[in-house]
């Protein structure tokens, strides 16, 4: 008697995921430890997201590692943010580089150390021609202030009769963000429970289908990404086309 076997075809990964990283302070809080510390291990889900990513063959990803609200928190707590993102910067670059991975940073650049803007000039050169997966952390980023400066940049053009009021399309827009050389994401997680995208990627996430996690940002790894992308295979993505 033969034995039936599956044949069932594994759909391809998103091209791109986008994730809000939520819930180092109350994973923190939750036991009895420093918001630092929650951050630290926030880290360490970077690392596991970034390796999951790579091996599950998804191209981009797109991490919200710092908004231009976070700028508000307490001064220690900022401090302390920088100073993670310089040791990632530091000490992780390497490995990157190593596993073909290839890091980009979009967002307002200005409000950063000179130290650290030279730390991601360093990276971003390194690892630029990199093609396995595309890392992009997004820091001292807003959606809505991408926009504007989008806009801006347009008007500016117009104004220098470089183009006339009718050229600006969609497409002119788009141009001119931060991910003009990236696909939309295909899907954007958020971790921790709240169901809200927090300003990230407005423009870009039209379309995007949203899957909000209740797991911490420090305790995700493989298996919830692996339920994100399970959740995300089950929708039909229909562009605001009518249903089959």
């Amino acid at each position: 008697m033969e034995i039936a076997t599956s044949h069932a075809k594994v759909p391809p990964p998103p091209v791109h995921v986008a994730i809000i990283m939520d819930g180092n302070g109350r994973w923190a809080k939750a036991r009895g430890l420093p918001r630092t510390l929650g951050h630290k291990r926030g880290a360490e889900a970077v690392r596991r997201a970034v390796e999951f990513a790579r091996e599950t063959g998804i191209s981009y990803l797109t991490l919200y590692a710092f908004s231009s609200e976070n700028w508000k928190r307490p001064a220690g707590e900022v401090t302390d943010l920088m100073g993670l993102l310089r040791l990632y910067l530091r000490n992780e670059v390497a490995s990157l580089h190593k596993n073909g991975i290839r890091l980009k940073v979009i967002g307002d650049r200005t409000r950063l150390g000179a130290d650290i803007l030279e730390l991601i000039a360093e990276a971003e050169a390194k690892t630029a021609a990199n093609a396995a997966l595309t890392l992009t952390l997004a820091l001292s980023y807003g959606g809505r202030d991408e926009i504007v400066t989008a806009a801006r940049r347009l008007a500016e053009e117009v104004a220098a009769g470089r183009m006339s009021p009718e050229q600006i399309d969609e497409a002119a827009l788009t141009a001119r963000l931060f991910t003009v050389d990236m696909p939309d994401p295909d899907l954007v997680i958020r971790t921790s429970g709240e169901k809200r995208i927090s300003n990230f990627l407005l423009w870009q996430s039209a379309y995007a289908e949203l899957v909000f996690l209740d797991v911490l940002w420090p305790d995700f790894g493989a298996e919830a990404f692996e339920a994100a992308l399970t959740d995300f295979h089950r929708r039909e993505r229909r562009y605001g086309a009518a249903s089959g």
